[in-house]
């Protein structure tokens, strides 16, 4: 079970968003790369970093931020936040981080994401946001007819690496993460599904152990972490269990 700490970049800062708003952000640190340290000394296996700023504008605007963090840890960095095109790719690649997250544009322009899989095999993870079953796209602002499961299910068989599933009604909002339907979308694919939104106490972390048997290979943990909620140390020995 594998426990990832989220860092999301917003002006080079540590910040995080409720509900993917980015006028509600909180800073949490200025000094995103010693964030990344701590969580490495803690027990992370893996980073997760979003540009947000990058998701906005469609290209990576912290990539300096990033290198720092990549240097900074010796556990694999994945990092999305407007990966637009196999030229961002290369460059995430070329500083250090292992695994790109695409979002959007893997649902706007399939053969991208095909493509992508085997310009860069083993590097490309597809982050799927979902609200009632379906896929919500640009930072959540609209919800699509696409049924999450049959997208994961094409994402599978374009090859990627893993896919990070977020209940977007529970993101940022300390309220545990959606078990039910995280495990349904795992037992539908063959590929890890890593859960993402709302995991905020030890009892998710725990019910998301109950859930491990059916491909939920762990989680990617935010806001909890920097309010305090989750002890990340203790955590890590449960998801160890």
């Amino acid at each position: 079970m594998l426990l990832i700490p989220a860092i999301d970049l917003k002006g080079g800062q540590c910040v995080r968003l409720r509900q993917g708003r980015m006028d509600d952000a909180t800073v949490f640190s200025d000094d995103p790369a010693s964030m990344a340290r701590r969580w490495a000394d803690e027990g992370a296996e893996r980073i997760h970093v979003v540009d947000l700023d990058g998701a906005f504008k469609g290209q990576p605007v912290n990539l300096k931020v990033v290198e720092d963090i990549v240097n900074a840890v010796d556990v694999p960095v994945q990092v999305g936040g407007g990966i637009r095109d196999e030229e961002t790719v290369q460059r995430y690649l070329n500083a250090g981080v292992q695994y790109v997250i695409i979002g959007t544009k893997a649902i706007n322009a399939p053969h991208f994401l095909h493509d992508l899989c085997l310009e860069f095999p083993r590097h490309v993870i597809v982050s799927l946001d979902a609200k009632d079953g379906r896929v919500a796209l640009n930072g959540w602002a609209k919800v699509t007819g696409h049924d999450v499961v049959e997208t994961a299910i094409h994402c599978e068989r374009d090859g990627v690496e893993a896919i990070i599933y977020t209940d977007i009604s529970r993101d940022g909002m300390m309220q545990g993460f959606n078990a039910e339907s995280t495990s349904h979308l795992a037992r539908a694919l063959k590929t890890p599904v890593l859960a993402s939104g709302g995991v905020s106490s030890l009892d998710d972390i725990r019910r998301l152990k109950e859930i491990e048997g059916d491909g939920v290979a762990g989680a990617v943990i935010g806001r909890a972490l920097y309010e305090g909620s989750l002890d990340f140390k203790e955590a890590v020995k449960i998801a160890k269990g």
